[in-house]
C-alpha cells in the first residue's frame, strides 16, 4: 500500500456531532496522519487554506500536506483510511453509494446544530467512554 499523505480536517468544535467524530478520529490516529484544526480558533487561517470559514462552516474540507483540498463526502474515506478504519473507508469510497451519502451529508451540514442537540451529546457520551474503557 502506499503511503499516505497527512490530511487536515476542519470542523466545527461548536458542533457535538462534529466533536464526538474528531476525538473518535483523533483516538484512532495513531499514525499521525491526521490533523485536526477548529474552523473557529486561531489557527483556522482562511488565507493560506484557500476557503472562508462560512464555507469550512457549510461542507467538511481536508487539506493534504501537499496543499490539495477535498470537500464534502469526499473527505470521510480519506480521513478513515489513515485512522485505520478500512471498511468505513471502504463503504465511503463506493461509487454506487456517492449520492445519498452526498444528499446526506448536505442535509446534516445544514442542519448539524439541530441534529446534534439531539443526537451529540449521546455520541459524544459513547465516544468518550469506549475510549476511556480501552484506556483502563
Amino acid at each position: 500500500m502506499d503511503a499516505l499523505e497527512k490530511l487536515t480536517l476542519f470542523y466545527d468544535a461548536a458542533c457535538p456531532l462534529c466533536q464526538a467524530e474528531i476525538l473518535f478520529l483523533s483516538r484512532r490516529n495513531q499514525a499521525g496522519l491526521l490533523d485536526f484544526i477548529d474552523v473557529n480558533s486561531e489557527r483556522f487561517d482562511s488565507a493560506n487554506i484557500g476557503i472562508s470559514c462560512d464555507q469550512a462552516l457549510a461542507a467538511m474540507y481536508g487539506q493534504y500536506a501537499s496543499g490539495g483540498l477535498i470537500e464534502g463526502v469526499a473527505v470521510f474515506p480519506e480521513a478513515y483510511r489513515r485512522a485505520n478504519l478500512p471498511f468505513l473507508a471502504w463503504i465511503f469510497s463506493r461509487k454506487s453509494l456517492q449520492g445519498t451519502l452526498q444528499v446526506g451529508y448536505r442535509f446534516f451540514a445544514k442542519n448539524r446544530h439541530a441534529i446534534s442537540r439531539l443526537f451529540g451529546p449521546t455520541a459524544l457520551y459513547l465516544v468518550k467512554a469506549t475510549s476511556s474503557k480501552g484506556a483502563s
